[in-house]
This record gives structure tokens, sequence and C-alpha cells, in this order.
């Protein structure tokens, strides 16, 4: 699945998918992938500093992460260019859904959140 959302002149793009070899439904483990690209749409770059997830699974339960930078950088995205990564979650239901936002810093030290909106993190053919 793929999702869009523009927030600040910075589009972030997500791509889900479920990591069949890495779960284990017989144990409520249910492992997927999501790539982001962030694309740096405005006039001058933009640093990523910090990061923020409410991951929710198909019962409810929530957790949040929160943390600096992404894999371990604070990647600093040029006008007109993208940055992207590769992450994972593992979640107890079939289906869930992630949303959250990026701290994002100005090359004059104004910062901001681009917000990332919910999007769906669902094993193949869970929802109809």
């Amino acid at each position: 699945m793929i999702y869009s959302e523009t927030a600040h002149n910075i589009a972030i793009n997500v791509e889900t998918a479920y990591l069949p070899d890495q779960s284990d439904p017989a144990k409520k483990r249910y492992v997927f992938s999501y790539h982001i690209t962030i694309t740096n749409h405005d006039q001058q770059p933009v640093q990523l500093l910090r990061r923020r997830w409410l991951i929710v699974d198909g019962d409810e339960k929530a957790q949040e992460v929160e943390g600096e930078g992404v894999i371990g950088e604070q990647p600093v995205i040029e006008p007109q260019q993208s940055y992207s990564y590769t992450s994972g979650t593992v979640l107890s239901t079939r289906v869930g859904c992630m949303q959250g936002h990026y701290q994002m810093q100005t090359n004059d030290g104004q910062t901001f959140n681009a917000d990332i909106e919910p999007f769906t993190l669902a094993q193949p053919n869970a929802l109809h």
C-alpha cells in the first residue's frame, strides 16, 4: 500500500509491506516494513531532527515511539531532493495503523512538524 502526505512543503510517501518470512501468526507476531521517502519542496534545506510514531494494532493497543532522527541519522534534505529509508514494526494482530510526525528544522533555525497521516499495516487479505 502507498500513502502520501504534503505539509510545510515536505512530501512524505509511505509504502508498506507484510513480511511473512519474519512473521509467526500462531504466536501473534505480524511483522511489517515501511519504506518512507521524504521530499523537500521548500526553497531551503531542512534537517530531520526527531520522529514520533503512534502505532495501534487491531485490538486498539497503542505504543508510542519517539527519538532522534531515523535509523540513526538526522539527514539534511536539500531543496528539491529526497531522503528514503526503510524500517519496520511488529504487531500482535493482522491489521494496524501508524501515524506521527517528523520534527524538522530549517537553515534559519525554525522548527516545525511534518505530519504523517495515518496509514494501514495489514496482512494480505486481512481487509476485504
